[in-house]
């Protein structure tokens, strides 16, 4: 059942690619400089050595996992906010940043005990014993990060709402450059510093997440004070907390749905070898890089349809979702030909040439690239159509879709293909790419289906 015609929306979708390209191209450049920091991270620990970074590869989806669900308070700020900013009431904007700021710092100080004890979690998942020491090490150093990278990601969705979006990309690569010099000095010992290995990479993350969070912090409260948003920050606002964890909620479930799979990825990867964990890690740091590009484009999106949803304007919310999916599939094109052009390449920048075990890891790696651009098409989607219905504050039905598609489908067959049929590495990641499709799919019914008509009934009702 179409929801809007075309000839009302077609209009609409050039100038919404303009105006994602002005607010997508900041958040592009500092997701991927905040992606730079985990990719720095690997890169120097593949130079260290294998079983480092096989280590940090099983302790990184860890954190994230906690990271991701946490920052579901985050993102529930970035549509809030945009709609309230719509609509002109900055009493809804500040008190709905102030609770995602509290529910973030809430969640974790209740999570981070769990990266402390994280060696006999690992060793309990059957990860090797000297990579689950290893990994223990990270985590207990990195876990003290996460309090504020969830504060930092909760900052970042209240500036990206108000189009604030240099600050964020230049504190970001700021935050990346400090962790490259801090991991170049820790991990290997130069400059005179102590050669500390996984500890020195833990040490740069949380020197990074401790600045950034200051840094935004600081301009939050200099550029945009008509919000007040450190005002008597210690009073509770009960409505606002119950607004931001409802619709926070879902949206930590849906991304942990994700993450968690692929995390149970790399833990069926570690059942198998540590070379094919490592190729592995290495696969994912460069499908991921590629990836933060479709993200910023989705919180863009969540930007512009948050405010066009304050409106009840269901014409510029498709609009937006259009123009988002066109500017994701050029990078779709341009990533798949990258991942099949030069796998040799790129697989080769994360380990150390000198390394016996080279060859054998970026052989699988080149493998296990080319099933990567098999699932770009249907990653890129589903995180676009997400964002555009998290900008209509719509969580609860992508919670579900999430929940099914990785964990009653696509795990299943990562297992069933990877371990009992024999296939290894590529039936795990097949099981990936069923997963992240079918995602795909259902985002987009609910989207056209159901989403866009009531926001084009709304606006209806609302039109004297």
């Amino acid at each position: 059942m179409a929801t809007l015609t075309d000839d009302k929306v077609r209009p609409q979708v050039r100038g919404q690619m303009r105006a994602l390209f002005t607010l997508g191209v900041p958040l592009i450049g500092s997701q991927v400089a905040q992606y730079a920091v985990q990719l720095t991270d690997t890169v120097m620990m593949g130079w260290y050595g294998v079983t480092e970074l096989a280590a940090l590869t099983v302790a990184g989806p860890i954190f994230f996992l906690l990271f991701i669900l946490g920052s579901g308070f985050a993102w529930a700020v970035m549509p809030m906010v945009a709609s309230a900013a719509a609509q002109g009431d900055e009493r809804q904007v500040r008190r709905v940043t102030r609770m995602g700021l509290w529910l973030s710092l809430a969640f974790g100080l209740l999570a981070t005990p769990i990266m402390i004890y994280s060696e006999q979690v690992l060793l309990f998942l059957g990860q090797d014993a000297e990579v689950a020491a290893l990994a223990a090490d990270y985590l207990r150093i990195a876990g003290l990060g996460l309090i504020p990278a969830l504060l930092t990601m909760a900052l970042r969705s209240y500036l990206a709402a108000l189009e604030h979006t240099a600050i964020v990309f230049w504190v970001t690569v700021a935050a990346a450059i400090a962790n490259g010099f801090v991991n170049y000095a820790l991990i290997f010992g130069n400059w005179g510093a102590p050669e500390l290995g996984v500890q020195g990479a833990a040490i740069a993350s949380l020197v990074v997440h401790v600045l950034t969070t200051v840094l935004l912090a600081l301009y939050a409260i200099v550029k945009t004070p008509q919000y007040e948003l450190f005002v008597r920050f210690w009073r509770p606002d009960w409505e606002a907390i119950r607004q931001v964890f409802v619709l926070g909620v879902p949206i930590g479930l849906t991304s942990l749905a994700e993450v968690s799979l692929f995390g149970a990825s790399s833990i069926m990867m570690g059942w198998i070898g540590v070379i094919e964990l490592a190729a592995h890690g290495i696969a994912l740091s460069i499908a991921s890089a590629t990836f933060m590009v479709h993200i910023a484009l989705s919180q863009a999106a969540t930007v512009r349809t948050g405010q066009a949803f304050g409106r009840r304007d269901a014409v510029q919310v498709e609009a937006c979702a259009i123009a988002a999916l066109v500017w994701s599939s050029l990078m779709v094109a341009i990533t798949i030909a990258a991942f099949l052009g030069m796998p040799e390449f790129l697989a080769g920048l994360f380990t150390d040439p000198t390394d016996p075990e080279r060859p054998d890891i970026i052989a699988m790696a080149v493998i296990l690239l080319a099933m990567a651009a098999l699932f770009q098409v249907a990653d890129a989607a589903q995180v676009i159509l997400l964002g555009v219905l998290r900008g209509m504050q719509d969580t609860g039905w992508p919670m579900a879709f999430a929940i099914l598609s990785y964990w009653m489908v696509g795990a299943p067959v990562a297992y069933l293909f990877g371990i009992p049929l024999g296939l290894g590495p590529v039936g795990i990641w097949l099981g990936l790419v069923v997963g992240l499709a079918l995602t795909a799919v259902l985002l987009g019914w609910r989207l056209w289906r159901h989403a866009l008509p009531a926001v084009s009934a709304a606006g209806s009702e609302a039109t004297p």
